[in-house]
């Protein structure tokens, strides 16, 4: 979203009662808004930290009801169909629901489907997006499909709609199932957890004691916490890249992101990889998979004194990293 289209739409001026924002991102300006009568919904979890401290009144899941309601749409359309049913559902008939896109993010889709459902006006187009304002009808006017709801995956496990691999199990994850040992450490972290299906795997092994599930986006996190009854798993909704313990562990677990949205940034892979060594003790092991192009074995070098691909194929590969504390970095300082 940007400024510009969020003025259009609101002529600079701040909409009166009390105002619901579903999908803004930590850098969105949403200064047309006042404070003190917005509520935002956002459930990942930098995005929440970000907006929280810029004084906004923030919560993975907002509940009440509101006069009108923006909706940024993601790139995931049942997730879009998602957070329109939620925004709806909180608002009184002809109550104004604003929708703001990107066009690479399907909102000239998103624009159709609710012209043929709803009142639409108001559509003005800037930066290669737009923002539409639709006037709430009275009874139910969505599909019943769009509102979010978990559903099972496969047998056993349930997702949401917008959590990643949502449609099913993540070839890399089960690759590195695969190749994790016959018996694992008694203290686990599982970066970037996401549904809790690797987490789930790990669990059916022996040797843990404890296993953290360490998740950002907390509609996975919810999924998780359907997916595991297991009392050795803790879950944390946070950022895995900062996350800490008050004790280290003896074995990390992850097949960590490489997107920023639709940008790839293997950067991101990288301070997993940071953060992993500071989990876990100087004995401890990381398990990682990671796409096969990914450059991540200098990271690995910096952090872990022994780095060995256990398995892959021409899409992703299986690494096991040793020795945290004691890479190339730290050999230089000394």
């Amino acid at each position: 979203m940007t400024t510009t289209r969020l003025d259009l739409a609101l002529s600079g001026n701040a909409p009166e009662g009390e105002f619901l924002v579903i999908g803004a991102k930590g850098s969105d300006d949403l200064s047309p808004l006042d404070p003190a009568r917005t509520r935002v919904q956002q459930g990942h979890f930098p995005d929440h930290r970000a907006l929280t401290a810029r004084g906004y009144q923030v919560a993975p899941v907002v509940e009440g009801r509101f006069d009108a309601a923006l909706v940024i749409l993601p790139r995931a359309k049942a997730e879009a169909h998602a957070r329109i049913a939620d925004a709806a559902a909180r608002l009184s008939p002809y109550a104004p629901l604003w929708i703001d896109g990107q066009k690479t993010d399907g909102v000239d889709s998103v624009l159709k489907e609710l012209r043929r459902l709803a009142p639409v006006n108001e559509v003005y187009s800037k930066a290669h997006g737009k923002i539409f304002r639709v006037t709430i009808p009275s009874g139910d006017w969505l599909p019943p499909g769009w509102a979010s709801a978990a559903h099972e995956v496969v047998p056993g496990f349930v997702t949401r709609p917008g959590v990643f691999s949502a449609d099913g199990i993540d070839p890399g994850s089960a690759m590195l199932a695969a190749a994790l040992p016959d018996r694992l450490p008694t203290r686990i972290v599982d970066l970037g957890a996401g549904w809790g299906w690797l987490s789930a795997q790990a669990l059916a092994r022996p040797g843990i004691e404890v296993i953290h599930l360490v998740e950002a986006d907390h509609a996975a996190l919810e999924s998780a916490k359907d997916n595991i009854t297991d009392p050795r798993a803790v879950f944390h909704w946070a950022d895995a890249r900062d996350f800490t313990l008050p004790d280290p562990v003896n074995g990390v677990i992850m097949n960590p992101p490489f997107h920023d949205g639709r940008v790839a940034d293997p950067r991101i892979g990288g301070d997993f990889i940071a953060a992993a060594a500071r989990l876990l003790t100087g004995a401890g092991r990381l398990w990682m998979v990671a796409n096969r192009h990914l450059p991540y074995e200098t990271v690995l070098t910096q952090h872990f004194a022994q780095v060995t691909e256990l398995r892959g194929d021409n899409r992703f590969k299986v690494i096991e990293a040793t020795g945290a504390g004691r890479g190339a970095a730290r050999k230089g300082r000394r």
